[in-house]
């Protein structure tokens, strides 16, 4: 996985989140924002995954909630075309039966311990 050693506690925990995410399946950024310790933290999840340039870390496989593909390094096509490649249906900008497709993602540990930043 990327290195990881010079970012914060939150985006090490949204990193290895996003990295248990299947092939083939999907999560919402609310579900790695949950896994994460922080459920509310959906946008910073979009955030940290924006500007993740690690190769590593599949990021096309966290879409916005109701199966929507939300973005993708400004290429909603490629994100698209990224998950038909694992076999996920995209049609229009949504993932169809997005449901099925999302992967439960158990939290990686305890939500905000005290003195932890991020």
């Amino acid at each position: 996985m990327a290195v990881l050693s010079d970012r914060t506690q939150f985006t090490r925990r949204v990193l290895r989140a996003v990295c248990r995410v299947r092939s083939g399946h999907v999560a919402t950024y609310g579900d790695i924002a949950a896994a994460a310790g922080r459920p509310r933290a959906w946008r910073a999840v979009g955030n940290i995954l924006r500007d993740c340039a690690a190769r590593d870390v599949p990021c096309h496989r966290v879409i916005a909630a109701g199966g929507k593909l939300g973005g993708y390094g400004h290429s909603p096509h490629l994100k698209a075309a990224l998950l038909r490649v694992e076999g996920v249906i995209v049609r229009g900008n949504r993932v169809k039966d997005w449901r099925d497709r999302r992967l439960a993602i158990p939290k990686s540990s305890p939500a905000r311990r005290s003195g932890e930043r991020g």
